[in-house]
Formats: structure tokens, sequence, C-alpha cells
């Protein structure tokens, strides 16, 4: 069967309009680290399995973001507090690092083509995408999921909605060990990650910006190990 006709137009259309808006709800919402999303520095919190979770970074600051299990895809986002409407875009970025993976030491460029953070540590092998857009309702809706299904998409929607602010679209996310594979015919595979426990990366924020995180909620592919078991993931931030 073909993916178009798997498509449920008449649900589709009943669906949020607004890419503010989430097409569901989930634990997100009402689990924020704080009411502004303001962090207290060195404390470890937890990105809950299938959940999503904001932090507000100071220029300068560093978050470090850990694969606690070794096995779970973590899809990040960052937007500017002083303009939502620029944000983390991979679009540019892939373009300034001439390449697919950002490797230590590279910018991570916005939509107006200035970096809005740095990749400045990664313990893992290194193996991250940038070319998959956040899984999102209407992706289940092609793998067959009836009803609800948790998604990057709405977690990033509801982790800022849950210190209050919205984001203005939902940009491609750096999916942190998310293993896409690309080969010389230029087709791409959906592996499990290859990243170890307790392997982080850490991003140093180049403006003041909102750092939004989702665990992954894919558990119909292997992207978050065989077992297709989404897990939690953690994260610090530091001076």
């Amino acid at each position: 069967m073909s993916t178009e006709t798997r498509f449920d137009h008449a649900r589709i259309d009943r669906l949020p309009r607004s890419n503010s808006e989430p097409c569901g709800h989930n634990r997100t919402l009402e689990t924020p680290i704080s009411a502004d999303g303001t962090p207290i520095l060195g404390e470890r919190y937890e990105v809950a399995a299938r959940s999503g979770r904001a932090v507000r970074l100071k220029a300068g600051q560093t978050l470090r973001i850990i694969n606690t299990h070794g096995t779970q895809v973590c899809d990040t986002w960052a937007f500017s507090t002083d303009n939502l409407n620029e944000f983390m875009s991979w679009e540019h970025g892939r373009a300034w690092i001439s390449g697919l993976i950002p490797r230590v030491g590279d910018p991570l460029m916005s939509n107006r083509r200035r970096p809005i953070m740095t990749l400045t540590a990664d313990t893992s092998p290194g193996i991250h995408d940038t070319l998959m857009a956040a899984c999102d309702l209407f992706r289940y809706m092609t793998l067959g999921v009836e009803g609800y299904h948790d998604n990057c998409a709405d977690n990033l929607r509801l982790a800022v909605k849950a210190i209050g602010i919205d984001a203005p679209e939902v940009p491609q996310p750096l999916n942190l060990w998310m293993n896409i594979p690309v080969n010389g015919q230029m087709k791409v595979d959906w592996c499990p990650p290859v990243s170890r426990p307790g392997d982080y990366v850490e991003l140093r924020a180049e403006m003041d910006c909102v750092v939004a995180m989702s665990a992954c909620p894919q558990d119909i592919i292997p992207i978050n190990g065989e077992a297709c078991s989404p897990v939690e993931v953690h994260f610090e931030v530091h001076d």
C-alpha cells in the first residue's frame, strides 16, 4: 500500500492548522524544569521517555545532553530568546560546515546565518542526524498508527508552552545520536544508535536562547535501539 493511500485526509483536516499548536497532549506540558525554563546551574534534569523539556540559556553557558542508556535519540532545537523566529537551521548549517554531521568545534547556525550554538564536546562516536524531520502525528499515521502517538514535534510545542512561549514552527532538529547512514546511491537507512551509555555532547550558547529537547518516542522502527523502546535522557547547564 502506498503512503498516500494510508493518509486519513479528513482526520488531518481536523487537526490544528497552526504549526505552534500540538496535535495532542502528554506529560511534557505539566513538567517544566521551572516556570520560565531557567535552570539551576549544575543540576541534572531528566527528559522523560517519550517527552520533552525546554531550558533557557544565557550566551556563554554550556548545555550537556547525556545519552544515559546509550540507545536514545534526542531531537534538539534552539531558538533565539530575542526573536523566536531565529532558530537553529540545518538547511543553513549544512551549507556552513559543508557536511551532514557537525563535529566538535563546529558552529550550529541559525536561519539568519550566524552561530546560535557551538558543539564543544562529543564523547560519542559522533553519529548524529541533520536530515530527518522531527517525528510527528502525520508520520505515525503513515506507519499505521490509529489514535494519538507521542511525537517529537508535539514535545517541542509542549515543552516551550510549558515555560510560557510558543514555537513559531517546528524546524529541522539536530537529531542527537540518530543513525541515518547515506550510501553511495544517496539512499538512507534507519539504524540503531552507535552511542554508548553515558555518552554526552556539549553545546555552548552563542546568544541567549531557548533549547528544547525530546526523548524521541519512536517505537516502530529501531532508531532508539533494536528493542524499539524509548528511554530517558538527561541534561545539565554550566557556566
